[in-house]
């Protein structure tokens, strides 16, 4: 949707002239499971975002319509609590706003965008950021971008059940086109590196597995992270596994349960991963670069468990063809996407290769989108 069909669709419901903010969705290149252990992420804003129009109106009621959707829905902004799915994260986004003692007051809120829902583009991450820069932006709030995205983690947390890292929001706020973010989870500051590869197409496939963080094993591979971080500091000087190396790892085995000691593993050796691929994009090194995205897909899928038989299908099927770089299953886990790094000169043919073989053997067709990097959240009009 465009800015001045969302404007024209608000105008038509609510009779006036709203504010526009675009909040992007997110890939990250690598780095997977590693912003909760404060370690190294390296993601970007994408080419697919939500669209938020908003307008004060001056009660103690919010009222929402989305016309993907075809919902409206009102709450009194003295009743915040979870309700709709979509909804609960407007919620959580102003429960968090008055924490920190900001005075709330009534809005009309058009929502629409083009993030596909439970693909791992965080679409929720980009309508908590982009309402929470919407919603601060009407009121004059002055919120600096780090704040906002901890108050849209807020939301997450408390109002989704999420326990999420800072990533998927921060990529939303800081993204910068032609960019990913060197993103550094314990100083939460980041380092722009350039990702300029004309040849090349970011291709992300979906597998149409639709993941729930909140209902999959997300928030008990964050618990063993934490159960091995507490383990290792019997002996080292270790608050996160961000503090952790194999060395000590290996020391300790015998202390740990099979399971947490995989878990641990594999954000140790992810993090690593991570400094050595921003590296090789600095020096415009694809070929090496795309084999760390093959060595995190083997990590996420028999150390962290948080793979599927449809995103190791695609992973197996992008490493046969020399014309693909690299590429891993990429989000939360158990569905979603996996992102390739595709010759554009193979791309139509890759594409159709691969659904005829993910038809045959899942019965479903995959869904392509071809991503590039954009900016972060931005107020339009």
């Amino acid at each position: 949707m465009q800015q001045s069909t969302i404007s024209q669709i608000f105008q038509e419901k609510f009779g006036k002239q709203p504010i526009v903010v675009r909040a992007p969705g997110r890939i990250n290149f690598i780095g997977e499971h590693t912003d909760y252990n404060e370690g190294l992420v390296l993601p970007a804003a994408i080419n697919k975002a939500i669209l938020i129009a908003i307008a004060a109106n001056n009660t103690t009621q919010c009222n929402l319509f989305s016309p993907d959707l075809n919902e409206s829905h009102t709450f009194a902004i003295d009743d915040l609590k979870p309700g709709k799915p979509w909804m609960h994260y407007l919620q959580g986004v102003m429960h968090g706003m008055h924490q920190v003692g900001f005075q709330l007051s009534g809005v009309d809120v058009v929502v629409s965008g083009n993030i596909p829902v439970g693909a791992g583009l965080s679409s929720s991450a980009a309508l908590c950021c982009g309402f929470g820069m919407a919603y601060s932006h009407v009121f004059g709030f002055d919120f600096a971008r780090l704040a906002l995205a901890k108050i849209a983690q807020y939301a997450e947390h408390n109002f989704a059940g999420v326990k999420c890292g800072l990533m998927d929001q921060y990529a939303s706020l800081f993204g910068k086109k032609d960019f990913a973010l060197l993103l550094d989870c314990k100083s939460l500051e980041h380092e722009p590196v350039p990702f300029h590869f004309p040849e090349i197409e970011i291709l992300l496939i979906d597998t149409k597995v639709k993941h729930s963080l909140a209902d999959s094993a997300y928030n008990k591979r964050r618990e063993a992270c934490e159960l091995g971080a507490s383990l290792l500091a019997r002996k080292h000087d270790v608050k996160t596994l961000r503090d952790a190396s194999m060395d000590m790892l290996l020391e300790m085995k015998a202390d740990f349960p099979d399971e947490v000691f995989m878990r641990c593993k594999y954000v140790v050796q992810e993090m690593e991963r991570t400094r050595m691929a921003a590296r090789f994009l600095k020096n415009q090194d694809l070929n090496n670069f795309g084999k760390l995205l093959y060595e995190t897909h083997q990590g996420l899928s028999r150390d962290y468990e948080v793979s599927c038989a449809e995103s190791d299908f695609l992973v197996d099927m992008a490493r046969e063809n020399k014309k693909v770089f690299g590429a891993r299953m990429m989000g939360g886990g158990f569905g979603g996407c996996t992102i390739n790094l595709v010759e554009k000169t193979e791309v139509m043919k890759f594409r159709e290769s691969v659904k005829g073989k993910y038809v045959a053997s899942f019965k479903k067709e995959p869904d392509f989108y071809s991503i590039s990097l954009m900016d972060g959240v931005e107020v339009l009009s």
